[in-house]
C-alpha cells in the first residue's frame, strides 16, 4: 500500500480505485469490479503499484506488422478524474537517455505482437529524482489514434492519419526511426461542457454563441446552434498551439483560450486559463495530482466588477452596436433607462450622447464610450460582451460571466394561461421542486428552481389551478422548452 485497483478492460478512470489502507481493500475491490462490470461488461481487475506523485508519459508508436517506430513522447500528467485535460509534446524535463529507454520499450511492446497501425504505449514515471530510465513502468497500450495525437503531428510534421491509410493499404512504414523529426513544442487543451466546481460534472445546453481564436489548430465537431446532450462525451473542441519553445507554446495557447468564447452551456474554459497560468505548470513541474491539490484556486470565481456589469447592461439594452435610431430623447437631461437581469439584479444606463453612457450597477458606476469602433470603460479597453439567444455573456481576462435576461425568455418559458404548461426557459438542472401532483396553486406561485449557467431561476405558475402532472424530478437535466409540469383548471371549472 498504497496500491491501485484497475479494470482490465477499463479506460477514462472507470473501474479504478486507490487503496491506501488494508482495511479499505475489500470495499474498494467490490466497487471497482461493479463499476467495471457496468461500464465494460467485464469485472476483471488488476492491482499495481501506486506512485504518489506520478507523471503520465506516453509514447506514440506506429507499426506495419513487421517493425515499429516511435514518434516521441507526450506528457499527459494534467488530469482530472483520471482523464487528461492538457497534453504536450515533448514531455517537460525529458532527457535523451530517458527518451531512448522509453521509446525503445514502447517499440519492443509493439513489435512483440506484430502491431500494425497507430498506437500509444502509456507509462507511469516517478519524477521524485528527475526523469530516470529506471523509474518508469508500463501502464497500458491504446490500440488506436488518441485524442492528443495533434501535438505529436505538430512537433513531427507527420500526418498520422495518412500513415494509417498507407499501412492499411499494405505499405511499409514511411520513415525509419532516425528520420523522424522533433521540432519545437506543442500543447493541447481539451474544452469540455462541464461544471468544474461541481466536480467536473458534464453539462448540457445549446451553444448560443461560439468564437474560436485565430492562428491555432482547432479540432471540433460542433457549431453555433448545436446542442450538447447528456448522451455523448461533453468535449466541445481540442485547441492546439505550437511554438519554438515550451514557453512560447504555452503563451500562445493561453492567448487563444482568452479569445475563445462559448455561451449557452457551462464550460471548463476559465479553469483551463487558470491552469495554464499555474506556476508549477509554467515551470514544467507537473504530476497527475496537481489539479486535485490546487482545485480550489483553479476554480476560484471572482465577482463581476463594474466594467463587466456595465457591458452586460449595455448588451442587455441592445446598445452594443450603438444607439438605435429614434431610441427616444429627454427634453431637459440625459436619457435614462433601466435593464433587469435574470437573477433579480438590475442596472441603469444614462445616455450622455452618441456612443457615450454612464452606467450604474451593483458593483458601482462606470463611464462607457465607443471610440474608433470599440468600447472603453473608464478609459480602459472594455471586456468583450455579446447578446445571444441565451442572454448576455461577458469575457474579461481569465473570467467569464453569463447573465440570463428575464424577458422575453420567461414569457417563452411558460405557455399561455390556457395551456397551463410550465416549460424550461433554457437548458439546466432541476434544482428544486416546490409542489407535487394534486397541489392547488395560484398564478405567480413558485413551482420550481432551475439552475443554468451557475445561476438559479425561479419558475412560477402561469395560471391558477391544480398541478395535474410533474414530469421531472430534482436533479434532472432538461433541455430548453422541456415540459416540467402541467396545471389544469380547478375542480368544477368546467
Amino acid at each position: 500500500f498504497p496500491l491501485l485497483i484497475k479494470a482490465v478492460a477499463g479506460g477514462g478512470g472507470k473501474g479504478m480505485r486507490l487503496v491506501e489502507r488494508p482495511e479499505d481493500f475489500a470495499a474498494a475491490l467490490a466497487a471497482a469490479q461493479g463499476e467495471a462490470r457496468t461500464a465494460f461488461g467485464n469485472a476483471a481487475v488488476l492491482i499495481e503499484r501506486y506512485i504518489p506523485s506520478p507523471r503520465h508519459i506516453e509514447v506514440q508508436v506506429f507499426g506495419d506488422g513487421t517493425r515499429a517506430v516511435h514518434l516521441h513522447e507526450r506528457d499527459c500528467s494534467l488530469q482530472r478524474r483520471h482523464q487528461k485535460v492538457i497534453e504536450e509534446a515533448p514531455a517537460p524535463g525529458m532527457t535523451a537517455a530517458m527518451r531512448q529507454a522509453m521509446g525503445a520499450a514502447a517499440v519492443r511492446a509493439a513489435e512483440a505482437i506484430g502491431y500494425r497501425g497507430a498506437g500509444t504505449v502509456e507509462f507511469i514515471a516517478d519524477p521524485s529524482d528527475g526523469l530516470r530510465p529506471d523509474r518508469f513502468w508500463f501502464m497500458e497500450m491504446n490500440t488506436r489514434l488518441q485524442v492528443e495525437h495533434p501535438v505529436t503531428e505538430a512537433v513531427t510534421g507527420i500526418d498520422l492519419v495518412e500513415w494509417q491509410l498507407r499501412v492499411a493499404a499494405g505499405e511499409g512504414l514511411p520513415l525509419a526511426q532516425d528520420a523522424i523529426p522533433l521540432s519545437g513544442h506543442a500543447v493541447e487543451a481539451r474544452l469540455y461542457a462541464e461544471d468544474v466546481p461541481a466536480g467536473f460534472l458534464p453539462a448540457t445546453g445549446r451553444i448560443a454563441h461560439l468564437r474560436w481564436p485565430e492562428g491555432l489548430r482547432i479540432e471540433t465537431g460542433v457549431r453555433q446552434g448545436d446542442a450538447i446532450s447528456p448522451w455523448y462525451d461533453p468535449m466541445i473542441a481540442k485547441i492546439i498551439a505550437h511554438g519554438p519553445t515550451r514557453a512560447v507554446a504555452l503563451a500562445r495557447l493561453a492567448q487563444g483560450l482568452e479569445a475563445t468564447e462559448v455561451a449557452g452551456t457551462v464550460t471548463n474554459i476559465a479553469f483551463l486559463r487558470r491552469l495554464l497560468r499555474h506556476p508549477d505548470v509554467r515551470q514544467g513541474k507537473v504530476d497527475t495530482g496537481l489539479i486535485g491539490r490546487d482545485l480550489a484556486a483553479l476554480c476560484a470565481r471572482a465577482a463581476p466588477d463594474a466594467a463587466v456589469l456595465a457591458m452586460a447592461a449595455l448588451a442587455a439594452a441592445g446598445l452594443l452596436d450603438g444607439e438605435p435610431e429614434h431610441a427616444g430623447f429627454a427634453l431637459w437631461g440625459p436619457l435614462r433607462r433601466t435593464v433587469a437581469f435574470g437573477d433579480g439584479g438590475s442596472a441603469w444606463i444614462e445616455t450622455l450622447g452618441p456612443g457615450r453612457h454612464r452606467i450604474g450597477t451593483a458593483a458601482g458606476e462606470a463611464r462607457v464610450e465607443r471610440r474608433a469602433g470599440r468600447w472603453w470603460v473608464d478609459d480602459a479597453p472594455a471586456p468583450r460582451a455579446v447578446r445571444h439567444s441565451g442572454g448576455v455573456s461577458v469575457w474579461a481576462g481569465d473570467g467569464e460571466w453569463h447573465v440570463v435576461l428575464p424577458d422575453p425568455l420567461m414569457r417563452e418559458a411558460v405557455a399561455a394561461a390556457g395551456e397551463g404548461v410550465l416549460r424550461a426557459p433554457m437548458p439546466g438542472l432541476v434544482k428544486a421542486l416546490s409542489v407535487r401532483a394534486g397541489a392547488r396553486v395560484r398564478r405567480g406561485d413558485g413551482l420550481a428552481v432551475l439552475e443554468a449557467m451557475k445561476m438559479e431561476h425561479r419558475l412560477t405558475a402561469p395560471r391558477d389551478g391544480v398541478v395535474e402532472e410533474v414530469t421531472v424530478a430534482e436533479g434532472d437535466q432538461v433541455e430548453a422548452g422541456a415540459a416540467l409540469m402541467r396545471i389544469g383548471g380547478e375542480a368544477g371549472d368546467g
